[in-house]
């Protein structure tokens, strides 16, 4: 075929980047039919080939073929996941049986001192045969060498007189309190001492008392192994190492609570009935 532009044709092909090569006007009518296509056919390929600026968009789908191999990526990353966990998982056990381990050997909460006669001048041919042959005080917040010091021993020493226990010499108090981490036992005290259970037994074996009177949830739980509250503790009847028990409030806690004190009159004269049917 024949392409024959004029002025204005080829001055818009040229505003939009296409060259057009071709003889010169004048040889045209004499070439041949075939001599005639080869023109033609050059100029197809003169115009394909500038093309190419615009062949650019075309050239954008590889760029989406690469996509899937970003996508096939994530799925290995959650299988790695798992084993690094495992791994990272596997030494926390023995690190948490070593610190199970080492709790047994840990300090004891509480310990228990060595009882002290509250009225050791209290003469013994005066003291009322209905208080008993004896009586242990076990309770917390009391000084273990002056137990009747401060306000909390005051106000036991005034619920002790009013039970009369003042004329008893064979009145005792074993104070509870918390080790100070570091602290020896004081010289010639049994370290056994820290066993609050094995100090009271040996307590109660030596002074015979008729009576065990546990002041305070901290010394109930401690004596009576038990973790009821303390309204239930005061209830119920207890004996320890064969011994009458009464569980009721100790004298720190009266010192916030006034209304527990008409509770606490109830429960000492619940331990003298006790006492005196033996």
């Amino acid at each position: 075929m024949s392409l024959n532009l004029d002025a204005r044709q080829r001055a818009m092909l040229q505003e939009m980047g296409i060259t057009v090569w071709a003889r010169p006007e004048a040889a045209a009518p004499a070439a041949s039919a075939t001599t005639a296509e080869a023109p033609a056919a050059s100029t197809a390929t003169a115009i394909h080939s500038p093309a190419a600026p615009a062949a650019a968009p075309v050239h954008r789908p590889p760029v989406a073929e690469s996509a899937p191999p970003v996508r096939s990526d994530p799925p290995a990353a959650p299988a790695q996941a798992p084993r690094t966990i495992a791994a990272s998982a596997a030494p926390a056990a023995p690190v948490t049986a070593a610190g199970a381990s080492a709790s047994p050997s840990a300090a004891p909460l509480l310990r228990l001192h060595a009882p002290v006669a509250l009225y050791p001048q209290a003469d013994p041919a005066k003291t009322p045969t209905a208080l008993g042959a004896g009586w242990l005080i076990v309770t917390e917040g009391i000084s273990a060498s002056d137990p009747l010091a401060g306000d909390a021993g005051k106000l036991l020493d005034n619920m002790l007189r009013a039970m009369q226990l003042h004329l008893h010499p064979r009145v005792y108090l074993a104070a509870l309190a918390r080790p100070t981490p570091g602290m020896r036992a004081p010289e010639g005290e049994d370290p056994a001492s820290t066993d609050v259970a094995g100090a009271l037994e040996h307590a109660v074996h030596t002074l015979q008392p008729t009576m065990v009177l546990v002041l305070g949830h901290v010394a109930a739980r401690a004596v009576l192994g038990r973790t009821e509250p303390l309204g239930r503790l005061r209830a119920a009847p207890h004996t320890v190492v064969g011994r009458h028990a009464v569980v009721t409030y100790d004298p720190a806690f009266l010192l916030r609570s006034q209304d527990a004190k008409a509770a606490t009159w109830a429960d000492l004269c619940r331990a003298l009935a006790l006492v005196r049917k033996g």
